[in-house]
């Protein structure tokens, strides 16, 4: 079967599912709030220069592979609710960490205290996610509703890619810097309080798991998934880097909105390869649009559009690539490809970039037709061929 549509069930959607999909919302929203902000802050306060700032905000994407190999050893050792609590406790502290920063030092700071916060904030964000999605979500759901509560668990985190950015520059715009921390703070202690509300029965460690394994983190079979989903996610960290207005991050939610209509109903029974190939065009289209307009609506429209249907698209093929005991790998390597992307894309973009949106965008577009070739000519045939479900 070379279509495939994934199904509604009314009785996935209980408390404890909410619960955990809102704590994912909360999480992602107060790391991407920081992504078009912290760069105007380290510039204008800090006085960063464009490297200095591609550099910080890629080192998050290097913390997000800090604490992944121990991932399964501590939920197997140490409950799971709350090795994911204290991650997102530590999250809390990094971000709390700026505060310090902004408000309780008269100098500036060193560029190796800002490393080591993303760092830290990678690392923290990178474990609590992996633990929530590979683990804890799937914990409240039933077997044979565990790929659909995937599917639509990962639209509450994308939604924060537009979502964050969009409360992070209002704010930052009205209220300042400050005010931006508050909010990132205030969300991930609310996502933490969700988590604590829902009841996970206690479950025997196994013997036999490593301190370190690959286990609940990096699914190595899926390294082609991972590579051209990687390419796309570098487009999408390019643009972070662009001077957009808040209005844009609004229009990308009109995206994502109109991505989940297509989904369901243009999408529904088309063929397999349709929605990747799709959703890359109306990248393409819509970096052409901006190259020519940065103020028209269209542009960020269809940026959530193709941000939808890739990405959720891209996650399915990792939950099918997997067995099913290797459901949560899965689940942590497409986080890692898709963060991992976006980490990248911000520091080339600042570093080699910066002040030069049209060189960036020509880049972008080139590099979405290499995603886009290397999908229908090979990736697609390769999971074809080696896909489990």
């Amino acid at each position: 079967m070379n279509s495939q549509n994934t199904p509604v069930h009314l009785k996935l959607w209980h408390r404890e599912f909410w619960l955990m999909s809102l704590a994912s919302l909360l999480l992602t929203s107060a790391v991407y709030m920081l992504i078009p902000v912290m760069p105007l802050w380290l510039m204008r306060t800090e006085n960063f220069s464009s490297l200095e700032i591609g550099l910080s905000m890629g080192a998050y994407g290097l913390g997000l592979y800090l604490l992944g190999s121990q991932c399964s050893w501590l939920v197997q050792h140490y409950r799971r609710n709350k090795v994911c609590m204290l991650a997102i406790f530590v999250m809390g502290l990094s971000i709390a960490l700026l505060y310090y920063i902004d408000n309780l030092r008269s100098e500036f700071m060193e560029f190796s205290v800002i490393l080591l916060q993303r760092l830290l904030l990678g690392a923290s964000f990178g474990l609590a996610q992996m633990v929530l999605s590979s683990t804890l979500i799937i914990d409240t759901c039933e077997a044979h509703q565990r790929t659909e509560a995937n599917h639509s668990s990962s639209w509450f985190a994308r939604f924060a890619i537009s979502l964050g950015p969009l409360a992070g520059l209002l704010l930052y715009t009205s209220l300042g810097f400050t005010y931006v921390l508050y909010a990132a703070v205030g969300c991930v202690l609310l996502s933490l309080l969700l988590i604590r509300c829902v009841s996970f029965p206690f479950r025997a460690p196994e013997e036999t798991v490593h301190v370190a394994s690959l286990d609940r983190f990096i699914l190595p079979v899926g390294f082609v998934l991972f590579l051209n989903l990687l390419i796309i996610s570098v487009v999408i960290g390019f643009l972070f880097t662009l001077s957009l207005e808040p209005v844009f991050y609004a229009f990308v939610m009109g995206g994502f909105l109109l991505a989940l209509l297509a989904q369901r109903f243009v999408f529904r029974d088309a063929e397999l390869k349709s929605e990747v190939i799709t959703g890359l065009i109306l990248l393409m289209a819509s970096l052409l649009v901006m190259y020519t307009s940065m103020q028209s609506p269209v542009a960020p429209v269809l940026l959530g559009v193709a941000i939808g249907l890739v990405a959720s698209r891209f996650l399915l093929f990792f939950i099918k690539l997997s067995r099913h005991c290797k459901r949560g790998t899965s689940l942590s390597t497409y986080f890692l490809a898709w963060e991992t992307g976006v980490a990248l894309g911000l520091t080339l973009g600042y570093a080699q970039f910066y002040g030069n949106p049209d060189a960036l965008i020509m880049c972008s577009l080139a590099i979405t037709v290499v995603a886009l070739l290397m999908y229908h000519f090979f990736t697609h045939s390769w999971f074809m061929s080696h896909k489990n479900r």
